[in-house]
């Protein structure tokens, strides 16, 4: 996707990467990228607003049921290879 104006970061870059945006796993530095393109994009802009609430549907229709910590660090170590693959985003630990 893209809006058809000129950003630092690619339109498809930054929606690729809004979940690690909303679950606050990008470092310090790539979150500022993502804001800024956020503040400067509203296509953008409104996908994430999308996508935050559909998280917090997610949460809760969940009940608040939090995932076991074995199957939590399966599925972090899948994304980091993953971005390893894909990309070089950095991913708190």
């Amino acid at each position: 996707m893209s809006c058809g104006n000129h950003h630092e970061t690619d339109c498809s870059d930054v929606l690729n990467e809004v979940w690690l945006f909303l679950d606050q796993e990008c470092d310090v530095t790539r979150r500022a990228v993502l804001e800024r393109h956020l503040d400067e994009c509203s296509p953008c802009l409104e996908q994430y607003g999308i996508e935050e609430h559909l998280k917090i549907l997610l949460a809760r229709k969940c009940g608040g049921d939090h995932a076991p910590d074995e199957f939590k660090e399966r599925l972090r170590a899948s994304i980091r290879q993953t971005v390893i693959k894909h990309g070089g985003v950095n991913i708190k630990e």
